[in-house]
């Protein structure tokens, strides 16, 4: 019952993706590692659009199959085996993996300087919490998911200079819920860009007592995000589930 919740919590993030239109086409993944595992998890099947992913599309990768899963690139996404194994393996905190190309944080991505300055209560959130890969250097294959691990390090998100955003967690809900709202943080930041005006950033100070506030609320905001979409599918796309 377990691993099945955790399938489940998978699929509502890879469904809510697509209906918040963070994904594109069908070259994005998430995964999960089973409980008290690192190089046991759960990823998308290639070539399955977000809105379509099921629980029976979730392939189980595990150090007896990997070999195996790396042979069959029609199973399982080469770059997704490398990106999500490696980071898996040699990051404790990323027990969930999602990572999409979604059209703000992947614009951020382009700037010269990427950084997400303290403008509002979102972008405060992730105030010094977010590691910047900014040499990129191709596909992620091997050399470049190790790049990616290490780059990581003990942070719970990752924008990859000219690509996108990779976001950790412990668990889906909270995974998830950082990705919901660094989109929407980026794109508050974007939009500000785009008005030519010069921006108001708050103190470092205020950003830091912020970012520590969300943080440590004390309402578990995330795991109800998640459990209200479930909610919704529940009603909506129920085949989610299968």
């Amino acid at each position: 019952m377990e691993r099945l919740e955790l399938q489940k919590d998978l699929v509502a993030a890879f469904r809510w993706t697509a209906r918040l239109n963070m994904n594109e086409a069908v070259s994005n993944h998430f995964s999960v590692c089973l409980p008290n595992s690192n190089d046991s998890f759960y990823v998308n099947r290639a070539g399955i659009h977000f809105n379509r992913v099921k629980v029976s599309d979730l392939v189980l990768v595990e150090r007896s199959n990997l070999e195996k899963i790396k042979k069959d690139p029609s199973l399982v996404d080469p770059t997704a085996i490398n990106i999500h194994g490696e980071i898996h393996k040699i990051v404790p905190q990323a027990k969930c993996i999602l990572h999409v190309h979604s059209k703000y944080a992947t614009v951020l991505s382009t700037l010269k300087n990427p950084e997400l300055p303290p403008i509002d209560q979102n972008t405060m959130r992730f105030y010094n919490r977010v590691s910047v890969l900014d040499n990129f250097g191709g596909l992620g294959f091997e050399e470049e998911s190790k790049k990616m691990a290490t780059c990581l390090g003990n942070k719970q998100l990752m924008l990859l200079a000219n690509h996108g955003v990779l976001v950790t967690g412990q668990t889906v809900a909270q995974a998830f819920d950082d990705l919901y709202y660094f989109e929407r943080a980026c794109r508050t930041y974007i939009i500000a860009l785009s008005t030519n005006k010069e921006l108001k950033i708050t103190s470092p100070e205020v950003a830091e007592k912020t970012a520590q506030e969300c943080a440590n609320y004390p309402i578990d905001l995330a795991g109800k995000h998640l459990k209200e979409i479930r909610s919704i599918l529940d009603k909506e796309e129920p085949d989610y589930k299968n």
